[in-house]
């Protein structure tokens, strides 16, 4: 029996994950977010002291270990790189100034892609991510493409920082949003844009409960 992929596209702080996250939780779909192996990977550059901009990196990609586990049958992935725990670590404002731009570099695309298409050939899955609906997942039974208004983007990531005890100034989350936006849209190498077959989503002046509303019952449409 094949398996469903459910795509999930669209720019920070959105609310792309939450609404990825729940809807898999109601359908009993993986949620997998693929922004996570990108932080990941950001981290480890970061840990390393490693410049993104560095040409001589493809080896140390190859020798990159991450996965992804699902303790307890939960539907969020617990994020190991080289074998540790780094599912905390990953959400710092420091891997977030960094994780465009190491998106961006086609030899971390391209292991990163594998890995996400070999997790949606054995399970049911909603990922959410860039690139979801356009290069991962191109035949999946549903896309989204998820955006909201900048000012109501920044307040939700601002609120999503305090809510860990950490600290980020209106200022900064503006800037590295409008950082991120431009450099997803614009890199080379599968930029973030809507697929031709999405559903456009503005989640501004929608709840979480209306947002899962809507796209469940598309979902529902598509699998049933």
């Amino acid at each position: 029996m094949p398996c469903y992929q459910i795509s999930v596209d669209g720019y920070a702080a959105c609310g792309k994950s939450t609404l990825a996250r729940s809807l898999a939780r109601e359908l009993n779909f993986l949620y997998i977010d693929s922004g996570a192996m990108y932080r990941a990977v950001s981290l480890f550059f970061l840990n390393q002291e490693i410049n993104p901009l560095d040409k001589n990196i493809t080896s140390l990609i190859e020798e990159l270990d991450i996965s992804l586990s699902f303790p307890n049958n939960e539907s969020r992935a617990i994020v190991h790189l080289n074998n540790r725990d780094v599912t905390d670590e990953i959400r710092t404002q420091q891997v977030s100034n960094q994780v465009s731009q190491v998106a961006a570099i086609p030899s971390v695309r391209k292991k990163l892609v594998a890995l996400q298409q070999k997790y949606g050939e054995k399970n049911n899955i909603v990922m959410d991510g860039r690139d979801i609906g356009t290069v991962v997942f191109p035949n999946a039974v549903l896309k989204l493409f998820i955006t909201a208004e900048m000012e109501t983007r920044i307040i939700r990531r601002k609120k999503e920082i305090e809510s860990k005890g950490r600290e980020a100034t209106y200022d900064d989350i503006k800037n590295n949003l409008k950082s991120r936006d431009y450099l997803d849209s614009t890199r080379n190498d599968s930029p973030l844009k809507k697929a031709s077959d999405a559903v456009l989503l503005d989640t501004t002046n929608l709840t979480r409960k209306e947002q899962l509303s809507m796209v469940l019952a598309l979902a529902n449409c598509r699998i049933h």
